[in-house]
């Protein structure tokens, strides 16, 4: 469903000269299936998915979504998948009615098919009580539901989170990665950037593990504790990019590379 071959993307900068923010990265993801991008703030997580939600292009490498380049298939991609991120915004003067509404017209959708698309759709997602509330009078909560309804709207087989729980309280995050846990068991193919262990453990059925715009190691969570000999996740974490900084000192790697490492456990 989505492959990704020696994926790369550099970035220009007149102080620091080339940044390289992607660097020969390599995946596949299938249907019905959760695959986390783990990783610190910096580790090049949102380039990829931006560059697979064709909003960005890449310098190198290549990118298919069910058999459609990235890069020169732009619009065929863009109808295969649905994007949200914590930075997803909503619209102050729209109830959620009509955003997602208007979303589902911006796809074309026909009008006698996207009534009962949306009624099915807000039943689902327990949204009817945000059906009539202003974006600027949503709580977050609300905020994130209509987020999701939007970007599943036109039913696309690939779903891309990136870093979606960002900011949520622990009752909303854990409505919204129940909420990926569902797509996926009906068959979604689902892409799941996070920098928190316990959603990568709880969520994904495959992790890769970024740092640096690199891929450290990448598996199943069974996997990867196996390879490395190490059963706690953060732990396994922490190990990895240790052993990457000190065979790659940060001196030896552009400054726009280096990133803070943040991580935070979800209780």
């Amino acid at each position: 469903m989505i492959e990704v071959r020696q994926l790369t993307k550099c970035f220009a900068d007149l102080r620091r000269g080339q940044t390289v923010a992607l660097d020969a990265v390599s995946f596949d993801a299938q249907p019905g299936q959760v695959y986390g991008l783990l990783g610190p703030n910096g580790a090049g997580k949102t380039t990829a998915l931006r560059i697979l939600s064709t909003v960005l292009r890449p310098t190198a490498g290549t990118a298919t979504i069910d058999g459609f380049d990235v890069v020169t298939q732009p619009s065929q991609v863009r109808r295969q998948i649905g994007f949200m991120s914590a930075n997803t915004a909503v619209y102050d003067r729209m109830t959620g009615w009509e955003m997602v509404e208007y979303f589902g017209r911006l796809h074309g959708i026909p009008e006698e098919d996207l009534v009962p698309r949306m009624e099915h759709l807000f039943a689902r997602l327990k949204m009817n009580d945000t059906r009539d509330v202003l974006g600027a009078k949503m709580s977050t909560g609300m905020k994130q539901k209509v987020s999701v309804a939007r970007a599943i709207v036109h039913d696309p087989p690939v779903l891309i989170f990136d870093e979606a729980t960002v900011g949520l309280d622990v009752l909303v995050a854990r409505a919204l990665l129940s909420t990926v846990a569902e797509l996926r068991d009906h068959g979604k193919c689902i892409v799941f950037s996070t920098h928190i262990m316990r959603e990568a453990e709880k969520l994904c059925d495959r992790i890769a593990i970024m740092h640096r715009g690199q891929i450290l190691a990448e598996g199943t969570l069974e996997q990867l504790r196996g390879q490395h000999h190490q059963q706690d996740l953060e732990e396994l974490f922490f190990q990895l990019i240790s052993q990457h900084d000190a065979a790659h000192p940060p001196e030896e790697v552009p400054a726009g590379q280096k990133s803070r490492l943040r991580l935070s456990r979800r209780q």
